[in-house]
């Protein structure tokens, strides 16, 4: 095999990549040798803000080209990749340093800020539609559908989907209530939550007090739990019934929220199949309010 200029030799997952195409050079083609030539010779930040276009263009090949590298080497895509490489990147370098090298990266240009936005948005809704399997849907779908009352939670940015999800389930006739407060005034607003209701947990990477705290009272009145997360699946597993992944972007490029509220759409779309008669009611009773206050 060829040598190489490694760099982020600290980082693991820069570590298993060059791993595993030291193990398969031999079974790579010439487009795929001179993708892998870029790939490791690059460091994380460098990875993170990539596109596989722009990689096409660095190892002479196409973007395709680089797709199907990254699936011959185990990765589903790009974005698991920039998933993997970003973990020990965003916990060791401030948040004002990483927006920093993402203007720097970005640069003025708008065609390349459209350009960069779009394929990391692309990028991240092909990850997150082969994320979760139909059998996790449809345990998901078992315990709205079941539920009394679905609950939803959503801390900061999380907070998106935890709002959308709220607002659809009521459209389609699924009670809801959308928990908003945090600290003191939370335990007004998880008193509420009995052993018939459904807690919908938005959690992408880090567990707070709160979270925890809400966890520890749907296991004390008997609710059932949904975890909505990027990372802490294993983390939270066992607390939980259910655990749906919604990855987001590593590089902040794109709206951490999108993949929960495109998880959300799935969820709403699949109780109103099972449900179709409660929906179509519901729907009748908002147009009817809405046509009433002029609209």
């Amino acid at each position: 095999m060829d040598s190489f200029v490694t760099t982020d030799t600290d980082n693991l997952a820069l570590t298993r990549l060059r791993d595993r195409i030291s193990e398969r050079w031999n079974e790579l083609s010439k487009s795929e040798r001179a993708v892998c030539r870029v790939l490791m010779a690059m460091s994380a930040e460098r990875m993170l803000y990539s596109s596989a276009a722009s990689l096409g263009t660095q190892s002479n090949t196409s973007n395709a080209s680089v797709v199907r590298t990254l699936q011959t080497l185990g990765y589903s895509g790009l974005s698991e990749l920039k998933q993997e490489v970003a973990t020990p990147f965003s916990s060791s370098v401030a948040p004002d340093v990483r927006l920093r090298s993402r203007l720097e990266h970005l640069g003025r240009d708008l065609a390349q800020i459209q350009r960069e936005i779009w394929a990391e948005a692309e990028e991240l809704i092909d990850l997150a539609s082969r994320t979760n399997s139909d059998a996790e849907y449809e345990a998901a779908v078992g315990l709205i559908v079941h539920a009394d009352t679905v609950f939803s939670y959503g801390l900061g940015a999380s907070g998106m989907p935890a709002e959308h999800i709220a607002l659809r389930l009521r459209r389609i006739g699924v009670s809801t209530r959308r928990l908003t407060a945090d600290g003191f005034r939370l335990a007004d607003e998880a008193l509420a939550l009995g052993a018939r209701d459904l807690l919908v947990l938005f959690a992408p990477g880090r567990v707070t007090r709160d979270m925890e705290v809400l966890l520890d009272q749907a296991q004390l009145v008997g609710a059932s739990t949904l975890l909505i997360t990027d990372e802490l699946h294993e983390v939270l597993a066992s607390r939980v019934n259910v655990v749906l992944r919604a990855p987001h972007t590593p590089t902040g490029l794109t709206a951490e929220g999108m993949p929960g509220v495109l998880v959300s759409d799935v969820l709403v779309q699949a109780v109103s199949a099972v449900a179709p008669d409660a929906a179509l009611r519901s729907s009748q009773a908002l147009n009817d309010l809405r046509a009433r206050l002029g609209y």
